[in-house]
């Protein structure tokens, strides 16, 4: 067995530096600092993420320096354009747009924030159940899937749209949803019909790993069947459902400002992107301003949370930009 070279057999020509990287072997790049270089380097990210950032800056903070609120009415302006008395113009009424676009990007954050990830927890358990259990589970969470695809959604929400506007005229026990405030139902309506795709996409993915060595090694040792769906199903699906609760905001964000613009979501004194829009729409030749502004916030945000998408997606899956090239 020939001894390990030693630093005078090392070629004369290399540098020190060369000669230290010789004797030491190269140390690996952990999955997540390989995804945050890829990451860094995607102008994408840096401009999604920026724009993201300035949003949620301005929808915190933005109105303090203002001494309106989107409740105050002002009725001696009354569809005035912009000024330095209401930077952003008023509405029919005399309310504030500016006070209204701070608290409307509120709004639909939080339930683009919320709603998201609430249907993606809600697709990698059923999905991780479904696929590892199989059986009878796999047959009824299988036809819940295919039932929510098909059914029209929106029409579903249009029946609901009562428990959204005014949940105390329900009967009986229903009138407990008056407690909830509007945006929480929109929340939860958006994420029960928001997890079918990727819960179909993980339990596909559970099939193939509960067969892996060390989800076998864990059941032989008597773990716990969410345990095993916890430690090793769940994990490694993460990059999926990273890049699902990130682009579903936008998606939530959609669906929100759709049910607010048909007068079915958010409810004066609340306010988001899409009743702002829907009150403007009506005036959008008297008042240009007040839609053409929402919807300017509108795009932006839309936009970023795409750009930070398409970003982590290609970061975690480079094959995808591969792909769509």
């Amino acid at each position: 067995m020939q001894p390990a070279d030693t630093a005078e057999d090392l070629p004369q020509d290399l540098e020190p530096t060369q000669a230290i990287a010789a004797e030491k072997p190269h140390k690996a790049i952990s999955r997540n600092r390989l995804v945050w270089k890829r990451l860094k380097s995607k102008p994408n990210f840096w401009i999604g993420a920026t724009i993201i950032a300035l949003i949620v800056l301005f929808a915190l903070l933005g109105n303090l320096p203002n001494i309106y609120q989107y409740t105050d009415t002002d009725s001696f302006s009354q569809n005035s354009p912009p000024s330095a008395q209401h930077w952003f113009g008023t509405d029919s009424v005399g309310r504030d747009l500016y006070a209204g676009i701070t608290s409307g990007l509120k709004m639909s954050l939080v339930i683009g924030f919320v709603a998201a990830p609430l249907a993606t927890l809600l697709a990698a358990f059923l999905g991780s159940l479904a696929g590892y259990l199989g059986g009878w589970v796999e047959t009824i969470i299988s036809w819940f899937i295919n039932l929510f695809l098909v059914l029209p959604v929106f029409y579903i929400l249009l029946i609901l749209s009562p428990a959204i506007q005014a949940p105390e005229s329900l009967p009986g026990g229903l009138k407990q949803l008056a407690l909830m405030p509007s945006w929480l139902l929109i929340v939860l309506a958006i994420a029960c019909f928001g997890w079918m795709i990727m819960a179909q996409i993980v339990k596909n993915q559970t099939k193939s790993l509960k067969e892996r060595e060390f989800v076998k090694a864990a059941r032989y040792m008597g773990v716990g069947t969410f345990t095993i769906l916890r430690r090793h199903i769940i994990p490694n699906v993460a990059s999926l459902l990273i890049i699902d609760a990130t682009l579903g905001v936008s998606g939530a964000i959609i669906a929100e400002t759709s049910l607010s613009f048909f007068g079915l979501g958010i409810q004066y004194p609340q306010v988001s992107l899409g009743s702002l829009l829907q009150n403007g729409q009506s005036g959008i030749i008297a008042r240009p301003w007040s839609f053409y502004i929402p919807s300017f916030f509108l795009v932006a945000l839309l936009t970023a949370v795409a750009l930070l998408g398409d970003a982590l997606r290609d970061a975690i899956d480079p094959t995808s930009e591969v792909n769509r090239g």
